[in-house]
């Protein structure tokens, strides 16, 4: 056992960077705050401990500018960085640089970000420690005769994937043997220019799925599973609201899938908070395994708000040397919790970005409601990055009630001067579908068609 984190240096912005500074300040750890010059009046830099700018605006200068944070965290001679989810959050070479410089970073071990964010090798791990994958290619696909063996196994409708995509980029659903060579050149060619490498794969396409995941955290020996979350509402493959527990798993396929997420964690040695991604199929209701986000995930609150327990605090805890000291048996799951996502968008025009200065603002409250948001009165948001401003989260006894809360907290919610996509959930959670709990990921993109139609 190490000595607990002392000072911790946070590369991100907006709520996730609140959120590590609210949790260091509990933990009595210095939180200094690495920000861009567009965030300079933000509340993270006001509420941060020590706040030190790392260059301008644009994220390769600054927030993934992996030498600037570096640089920081040694100049302020902090015990580590907690790089928060996006930017540096995957990035093994990051990872790697804070080990050589004998800096702890809040996350798994270098080497097993890189073997978990090669969705290939990931498959590979995967399918050793038992974990059921997608039907489709073993390893990466290079050419055409190769894809083509793999379709006449696999059948139509098939995806090829980025194997080093994420956030719903890098995939193409083929259709027919006709379009596959095509298809097949272009998604590389893709790949190659958004993430530097061409390898790509292939899986069976399935047509009426859930996406559920499920929440592990370990300190390398003790591994736990906290339950899952249902991110199924989502628009072109963008979570828009999460849940937990999913409406869709019994007890058997609930215990199922916690079992092979930690199979995998154990396989791989994984260190800290992660996530482990599956599709669940609504028709033969089996689930595989698609992905491993190697950082806390946007959603964690909804975890939090059914276990009681504090995230962020357990990384930054486990960060510092300190076991978890929770049995499995421990963790008790408790109610339900739903997360909205507030963006700054707007529904009513193609969801495009509505950045400006918030007007007036009110943040609902009441029993059983969390908002996590930078945002206040006054605050200019600015253009340059993703368009959530804060994340609604609401808790219920069970499901019904947590959607009727989040309705509530959602009327209560003002963010004057800017549209946001409040009402657009609102509209979701009141649907039918959504309310009876039988929908797939499409659910979104037919609730927009309908109301065009």
């Amino acid at each position: 056992m190490t000595e607990p984190l002392k000072s911790v240096l946070i590369a991100n912005r907006g709520e996730i960077a609140l959120r590590v500074i609210r949790a260091c300040k509990e933990l009595g750890i210095k939180s200094v705050l690495a920000y861009s010059e567009a965030d300079a009046q933000s509340l993270p830099v006001q509420l941060a401990d020590q706040a030190v700018c790392i260059g301008p605006a644009q994220v390769a200068q600054s927030y993934r500018n992996a030498q600037a944070v570096i640089s920081a965290a040694l100049a302020y001679k902090v015990d580590a960085i907690h790089p928060g989810y996006g930017f540096l959050s995957e990035n093994a070479d990051f990872a790697a640089l804070c080990e050589d410089e004998g800096v702890t970073f809040v996350g798994p071990a270098s080497d097993v970000i890189r073997r978990m964010g090669d969705k290939i090798e990931a498959k590979k791990i995967a399918r050793r420690a038992g974990v059921p994958t997608v039907p489709g290619s073993v390893g990466a696909v290079s050419e055409y005769r190769e894809a083509l063996a793999i379709a006449n196994e696999v059948g139509y409708p098939m995806l090829i994937k980025a194997a080093a995509g994420g956030g719903g980029r890098g995939m193409r659903v083929v259709e027919t043997a006709e379009t596959l060579e095509r298809d097949l050149a272009e998604i590389m060619s893709e790949a190659e220019t958004a993430f530097g490498d061409p390898s790509v794969y292939i899986e069976r396409y399935l047509t009426d799925i859930r996406h559920i995941e499920i929440q592990v955290i370990s300190d390398g020996e003790t591994v736990l599973h906290l339950g899952e979350r249902d991110c199924t509402a989502q628009r072109r493959n963008q979570k828009l609201i999460e849940e937990s527990p999913s409406p869709a798993l019994d007890d058997t396929l609930r215990r199922g899938l916690s079992e092979a997420a930690t199979a995998l964690c154990r396989e791989v040695g994984y260190r800290n908070a992660g996530t482990v991604e599956f599709v669940f199929d609504n028709i033969d209701r089996t689930y595989y395994f698609i992905e491993m986000n190697t950082r806390i995930q946007v959603e964690h609150p909804v975890t939090e708000m059914v276990t009681g327990l504090d995230l962020i605090k357990m990384q930054l805890q486990i960060a510092g040397g300190q076991p978890i000291t929770l049995t499995q048996d421990d963790v008790r799951l408790n109610g339900h919790a739903i997360e909205c996502r507030i963006n700054a968008e707007d529904p009513q025009n193609g969801f495009a970005p509505s950045p400006g200065v918030v007007g007036a603002f009110r943040a609902p409250g009441g029993f059983g409601v969390r908002l996590d948001s930078h945002v206040q009165a006054g605050y200019a948001i600015p253009p340059f990055y993703d368009s959530m401003i804060g994340k609604l989260i609401c808790w219920g006894n069970d499901r019904d009630e947590a959607i009727e809360r989040a309705i509530r907290a959602l009327d209560e919610l003002v963010v004057d001067g800017i549209i946001t996509t409040a009402d657009f959930h609102k509209e979701i959670l009141r649907s039918t579908k959504f309310s009876h709990g039988h929908f797939n990921t499409a659910f979104v993109a037919e609730l927009l068609a309908a109301r065009v139609g």
